[in-house]
């Protein structure tokens, strides 16, 4: 039998649906979008494979301006029994209150938090802070004193806010965890960027979530190492080059507590 102490601190696996026009697409670097399958299919195989969490993000929710499929949302929520996070196109308590009713269980804010920060606040007084994931897409850049950069719009758009400054703000707002995205690695498989992580970590009393760049089994332990909670990837499960399960062997080869 496992401790809940085991259960409490075991590493999470989720894979990360990323849909356009209803459908799953992968990049490089957030750019050159191609069609990677349907989100439901994905879903439920993943579920099967034993992922511990979805992410569902809605890639061009912000800059078509219109709000997420909540239809896929509704049907990925009935194929899988386990947290089902979705980003994109929130702007408002009731874009959390009606995704819910769609079936998710946490919702991801970016470029609405940037624009207006009190929608951070306003989201979790009223569903909690374990709601409101702080989804973070980052480049380095010599603009700013962390080294690290803010973007919106699917990685497309610059801010002028130090990422580490901004994640640091959200948390004293009330975000319950952060999703860190390097865009300089994303879909690049040359492995998850670790001083990144490691920065994000040394401020965050929240868990976070390391995204972008993974690619071979051996990419994620180090990541958890550098103080990630969970590690989420994407095309290495759409093409299917790895499973849930060889993650999670890998974690535990590494003598990380998977469940």
């Amino acid at each position: 039998m496992v401790s809940e102490e085991i259960v409490s601190l075991a590493v999470r696996v989720i894979p990360c649906l990323d849909v356009a026009n209803g459908r799953v697409v992968k990049g490089v670097n957030f750019l050159n979008l191609r069609d990677a399958g349907d989100p439901v299919e994905l879903a439920r195989r993943y579920y099967e494979q034993g992922a511990d969490e979805l992410t569902f993000l809605d890639v061009t929710a912000t800059v078509d301006n219109r709000s997420t499929t909540y239809d896929v949302v509704r049907a990925t929520a009935e194929q899988v029994f386990i947290p089902l996070t979705v980003g994109g196109g929130i702007r408002s308590v009731e874009d959390v209150s009606r995704l819910q009713a769609s079936g998710a269980d946490k919702v991801g804010v970016n470029s609405a938090a940037i624009a207006r920060p009190a929608l951070i606040g306003e989201i979790a007084d009223r569903f909690g802070s374990q709601v409101l994931v702080l989804s973070l897409d980052v480049k380095r850049s010599g603009r700013t004193e962390s080294g690290f950069v803010v973007t919106t719009h699917g990685g497309r758009t610059e801010t002028d806010l130090d990422a580490v400054a901004w994640a640091h703000t959200a948390i004293e707002l009330g975000v319950g965890e952060l999703l860190v995205n390097s865009i300089d690695a994303d879909g690049t498989k040359a492995g998850f960027d670790l001083e990144l992580i490691a920065i994000m970590r040394e401020l965050s009393r929240v868990p976070v979530i390391a995204s972008g760049g993974a690619g071979r089994v051996e990419d994620f332990p180090p990541a958890i190492a550098a103080g990630a909670d969970a590690v989420l990837a994407a095309s290495v499960f759409h093409n299917r080059t790895l499973t849930v399960g060889d993650v999670k062997n890998e974690l535990r080869a590494a003598g990380m507590p998977v469940r």
